[in-house]
């Protein structure tokens, strides 16, 4: 039992190091993406539990693992990844460049 305890905890927290993009209002840029709604100046995610991490556009296309809705960048269903608008011309240690983004490595 304390072995199946152990190896069920050390699968959570591996997971757990898994980011995914994160569901959280984004400033209004247009129309708001899917799974969105407007509210004054942002864009909240509904509470639907099929709602995705988004990001702004940046450019015209959005990084590896993203599908772009609008003027923003969803996450697609099977994306365990979190992804960042590039500054400069490189991406932070653990991150890779994908267009004008940075995504993680996990």
């Amino acid at each position: 039992m304390t072995k199946a305890l152990l190896l069920a905890a050390s699968f959570l927290l591996s997971s757990a190091a898994w980011a995914q993009q994160p569901v959280r209002p984004l400033p209004k840029v247009g129309g708001c993406p899917l799974g969105y709604y407007s509210s004054g100046s942002y864009c909240v995610p509904s509470k639907n539990a099929n709602t995705r991490g988004a990001i702004e556009k940046s450019g015209a296309g959005c990084p590896l693992g993203f599908y772009s809705s609008g003027n923003y960048c969803l996450s697609s269903p099977s994306n365990e990844r979190e992804a960042i608008q590039k500054t400069g011309k490189s991406c932070p240690l653990g991150w890779y460049s994908s267009g004008g983004y940075c995504v993680n490595s996990r």
